[in-house]
C-alpha cells in the first residue's frame, strides 16, 4: 500500500497526516478563510476533505502531505491530488494564518512539485480563485503560468476558477522554452 512519502526542506519535513493534524486544519476549513476553497467547510465535510486526500495515496500514488517545521510545529499541508471532478492532477496548499508570510508554502510546495517531476509528472495545475492574490503569487513565484485554455473542474466558471499551469523543467515545453 502506497503512503506519504516523507520529504526534507531547509525548514521542513513533508509527512503524511496524522490525526493531530486535524484539528488545525479544520479551525481553518471552519474559518471565513476557506471562501477560497469552497468553504466554509462544517467538521463533517473537513473531515471527508482531509481523509480523501489522506486515501489518495493508496489509491492513486499521490495525495497531500501535513507540513510541519523541523521542530514538530504543523504549518498546514500541500498536496497533488485529482478528485473525480478534477479534469487535471492539481497542486495546492493551505496553510494556517499564524504560519503565513515566512515562505513555509513556497518551501513546502517547491518540493512536492520536485517529487512530482521525479515521478514522471510533466504538468499539473493549480486552480485558484480569482481574489485569491496569495495562491496567484505563489503559484506564480513557483513559475506557473496563467492557462486560460485548460479545463476547469466539474461545473465551473472562469468567474470562479482561474488555472495556472506548472510544467516540468525537462518536459517538451517546460520552463526553459520561457525563457
Amino acid at each position: 500500500m502506497t503512503t506519504a512519502p516523507t520529504i526534507s526542506t531547509q525548514r521542513l519535513t513533508l509527512r503524511g497526516h496524522v490525526m493531530a493534524d486535524f484539528e488545525p486544519l479544520y479551525a481553518l476549513l471552519g474559518s471565513e478563510r476557506a471562501a477560497f476553497m469552497g468553504g466554509p467547510f462544517s467538521r463533517k465535510q473537513s473531515w471527508h476533505w482531509i481523509a480523501s486526500e489522506v486515501g489518495s495515496w493508496p489509491l492513486l500514488g499521490y495525495g497531500s502531505w501535513g507540513v510541519q517545521t523541523h521542530d514538530g510545529v504543523f504549518v498546514g499541508q500541500v498536496g497533488i491530488n485529482k478528485p473525480a471532478d478534477y479534469p487535471e492532477m492539481e497542486i495546492g496548499w493551505v496553510f494556517l494564518q499564524e504560519h503565513e508570510g515566512k515562505g513555509y508554502a513556497y518551501e513546502a510546495a517547491e518540493a512536492a512539485l520536485a517529487w512530482a517531476w521525479q515521478q514522471g509528472f510533466d504538468t499539473l495545475v493549480s486552480y485558484i480563485t480569482p481574489g485569491n492574490d496569495r495562491s496567484v503569487a505563489l503559484a506564480e513565484r513557483l513559475g506557473a503560468l496563467l492557462d486560460k485554455n485548460a479545463p476547469l473542474p466539474l461545473g465551473e466558471t472562469p468567474d470562479e476558477t482561474i488555472v495556472y499551469r506548472h510544467t516540468a523543467p525537462d518536459s517538451e515545453g517546460g520552463m526553459e522554452a520561457y525563457a
